[in-house]
């Protein structure tokens, strides 16, 4: 007689059974216990006789002698796993055409991109105006410096040679436009405040492509943008990098 799943109760047959962690699943039925999502015998991690994806298997706090090599290999072969997958379905969904009215979620993505690369065209502007506004103020703090005239002296009734009337006059003349032309230095302008919302890194991850960041568990990601269900954009607080982030490997602060 067959025996039943594990999780819908129902009997399994042998074309449709898969045989893991001691049990017996319908290849439907073999979900992560959190997400519901389908795995496989290649993505599945199992935490007391039960099925998990990489991204919720119940985290263990591990002592120095716990990290033996076998659990860094284990690691690393999971992490190389993911990715792999990720290059499956980019692979898979890249040179599909969009309709021009279908709101599909890939083009929510495209239009959110356009909107943060206007985003960061706009603060290099800014940039590059506040060190103009720099410069004009020192130039005008150097203007500011007040000249002296400083005359020969002379003995009391002693009447200025020709010399002197007109050394005094062409310095005053060349002194004037200074004093007119003067205006007082703007306050140089603060930058606006970050308004994104601020996530932390629950897992290590490596850029897949170049418009990905990499970033490694506990790190600070600031200014991020929900894009999908799957995917983020943001930057890495620690060292500035500004790309897209798989969003079931971070948490919010």
């Amino acid at each position: 007689m067959n025996p039943p799943c594990a999780r819908c109760k129902k009997i399994v047959y042998p074309t449709e059974k898969v045989n893991c962690l001691d049990k017996l699943w319908h290849k439907a039925c073999f979900q992560c216990e959190v997400c519901k999502m389908t795995l496989n015998m290649k993505n599945y991690k199992g935490y007391d006789k039960k099925p998990y994806c990489n991204a919720h298997y119940p985290k263990s706090s591990f002592t120095a002698v716990a990290d033996t090599p076998e659990n860094l290999r284990l690691k690393k072969q999971s992490k190389l796993q993911s990715q792999v997958q990720y290059k499956e379905d980019f692979e898979k969904n890249k040179g599909k055409g969009f309709s021009a009215v279908a709101n599909t979620p890939e083009l929510e993505r495209i239009k959110k991109n356009q909107e943060l690369v206007s985003n960061i065209k706009y603060h290099e502007e800014f940039e590059k105006s506040k060190g103009t506004s720099a410069a004009a103020c020192e130039r005008r703090h150097s203007n500011d410096i007040p000249q002296y005239n400083v005359q020969p002296e002379k003995h009391r009734g002693e009447l200025p040679s020709t010399h002197d009337r007109k050394l005094k006059t062409g310095y005053q003349q060349h002194q004037e436009p200074q004093s007119q032309d003067y205006t007082p230095p703007a306050a140089p302008c603060a930058p606006p405040p970050s308004t994104g919302k601020r996530f932390r890194a629950v897992y290590d991850y490596a850029a897949a492509d170049d418009d990905e960041i990499s970033f490694l568990d506990g790190d600070l990601i600031v200014d991020v943008q929900q894009i999908d269900e799957g995917w983020m954009y943001g930057t890495v607080e620690r060292t500035g990098d500004t790309g897209m982030l798989p969003a079931n490997y971070v948490e919010a602060v």
